[in-house]
């Protein structure tokens, strides 16, 4: 368990470890013995916020009680949504910092620039060009398989 990035990194160096330490200040919006919920820096949209292991894991796949992880993760984004918020995006990437993190989005579609984001992806996902054919379809599904045939 645990695959490295192959990234020099240490959670000394870790601006989410400081955030746990107390060392940097943050907006706290949750907290219990094993995980925080705080206020994103950049904020996407107002409310977004970052959801941490308070242990120091690279990666969300690192952490040993993902399950916990995501309950809380699910307790956030509904709390969000019986705040009167239609959406709650959650995006789980996070190179920019090596320490397991998911994103929670609230909004309620009326946000120009995360509406902007988000058109890039539905690109993504309309553009046929990238749908694989029959035989690339059958190639990539039994390279990503979990199912033994």
């Amino acid at each position: 368990m645990g695959r490295k990035s192959g990234r020099s990194f240490s959670d000394q160096d870790c601006i989410f470890c400081k955030i746990v330490k107390g060392d940097v200040p943050s907006y706290m919006v949750y907290e219990d013995e094993l995980f925080l919920g705080f206020l994103d820096i950049s904020q996407f949209v107002e409310g977004h916020t970052i959801v941490i292991p308070k242990k120091h894991f690279e990666v969300i796949w690192d952490v040993p009680y993902v399950d916990e992880y995501f309950k809380v993760v699910q307790k956030i984004g509904n709390h969000y949504r019986d705040l009167g918020f239609n959406y709650v995006d959650t995006l789980t990437f996070g190179r920019l910092v090596l320490h397991a993190h998911v994103h929670i989005v609230p909004h309620n579609d009326d946000n120009l620039d995360w509406k902007k984001a988000l058109n890039v992806i539905g690109e993504f996902q309309r553009d046929k060009s990238r749908w694989p054919d029959p035989e690339n379809g059958k190639r990539i599904a039994e390279r990503f398989s979990l199912l033994r045939r």
